[in-house]
């Protein structure tokens, strides 16, 4: 059992050396906090349910440096967001802002949940009314009363 554990640690020797740690962006730490808020504005395009700032995909890493380099060039907030939106659209926002080209991401999850409960509410009231209608036929009844009863239909225990 040593030997298996002893194997297995060695075996995880090449990831641990292939880990990389996080680089510091920048010494000035006003620019940094500014990368780093900028960053959790925009989704990640690889993940699209992380921001940049969570996710670990090279595009992700890539778009990170780009805000640094904009925020060195002395770019404002609004001007590195609004070169994302141009070059990606408003899907790169984390939080889209609500017109018209967007509606389908404010508003297309919830008709989805709205559609799919009024959905799943006919389907069970539907079925609920064919099994109510159901009856069944005499010897149908005869047939499950000797089921129950523990006869079987032709008169034999």
């Amino acid at each position: 059992m040593r030997a298996f554990i002893l194997l297995l640690c060695l075996a995880g020797v090449p990831f641990a050396a292939c880990a990389q740690t996080a680089q510091p962006t920048t010494d000035d730490p006003v620019a940094n906090k500014r990368a780093v808020s900028l960053a959790e504005e925009l989704r990640c395009l690889v993940c699209q349910n992380q921001t940049i700032a969570d996710s670990h995909a090279e595009l992700a890493v890539d778009l990170r440096r780009q805000i640094r380099e904009q925020i060195a060039q002395g770019r404002s907030d609004s001007q590195i967001i609004d070169y994302m939106v141009d070059r990606y659209g408003d899907f790169v926002l984390y939080r889209p802002p609500l017109k018209a080209t967007t509606l389908l991401l404010w508003f297309g999850p919830p008709a989805l949940l709205v559609f799919g409960l009024a959905f799943l509410f006919y389907y069970l009231k539907a079925r609920r009314t064919r099994v109510e209608q159901q009856q069944l036929s005499a010897s149908e009844q005869r047939e499950a009363q000797a089921l129950l009863g523990g006869e079987s239909t032709d008169g034999h225990k």
